[in-house]
């Protein structure tokens, strides 16, 4: 079983168990302000492993099932056995390192909270992306188009929510998880960046 199966079962598993238990949702989501007063950094972890609602959960579990494992492959053939450890960190370290903005800016605000694995997910997406740029990626599995399209677009989409700031779900996560996700696989393989404007260059819509 892939690390990636693993990751969507427990994180699906947890989600859909804190959807009817508000106790554990509230002891796992982040919110900043009792990280700021009562030390609970674990919540920048725990926060990646509920979402919002059933839409949520899916879109960023299948978004994950989709691309993480060809970077776990990826990152076996080229660490080898350390691969794995590559592959947990940057996803874990991508949902936290994508919600410290946000922390920073609402540490003072009691009533503030966000949820999602959408920095992880982003950070996955966008180190596969940086790596095959052309590679076809698939909106409810009909809307089809080149990765770097989808990332320009989901970018965009994600920029405009976080601005409305209209719900729970931590749309700037995406944005910070992805740049994350791009300068980890840019250091840690960074043949990938030439090769990235390569295949962007060769690219054509006909």
């Amino acid at each position: 079983m892939s690390i990636t199966l693993i990751l969507v079962i427990i994180t699906s598993g947890i989600s859909y168990y804190a959807f009817n238990n508000y106790s554990l949702m509230d002891k796992l989501i982040l919110n900043p302000y009792r990280v700021t007063q009562h030390n609970e950094y674990y919540r920048f972890v725990t926060s990646g492993f509920v979402h919002a609602d059933f839409g949520h959960l899916i879109f960023n579990m299948l978004s994950l099932w989709f691309v993480g494992e060809g970077i776990e492959r990826l990152f076996a053939m080229l660490f080898g056995s350390s691969g794995t450890m590559y592959y947990l960190f940057l996803y874990i370290v991508g949902i936290i390192v994508s919600d410290i903005p946000t922390y920073l800016k609402h540490r003072k605000n009691s009533k503030y909270n966000s949820l999602g694995a959408s920095g992880g997910v982003s950070a996955v997406l966008f180190a596969a992306i940086l790596y095959a740029p052309l590679m076809q990626i698939c909106l409810y599995f009909f809307i089809c188009m080149p990765g770097f399209i989808f990332g320009l677009l989901f970018l965009g989409y994600s920029f405009y929510e976080a601005r409305r700031g209209t719900s729970y779900v931590n749309h700037s996560a995406h944005m910070y998880g992805a740049i994350f996700g791009m300068v980890f696989m840019a250091l840690v393989y960074p043949g990938a960046v030439p090769q990235f404007f390569e295949q962007i260059l060769s690219w054509r819509l006909f």
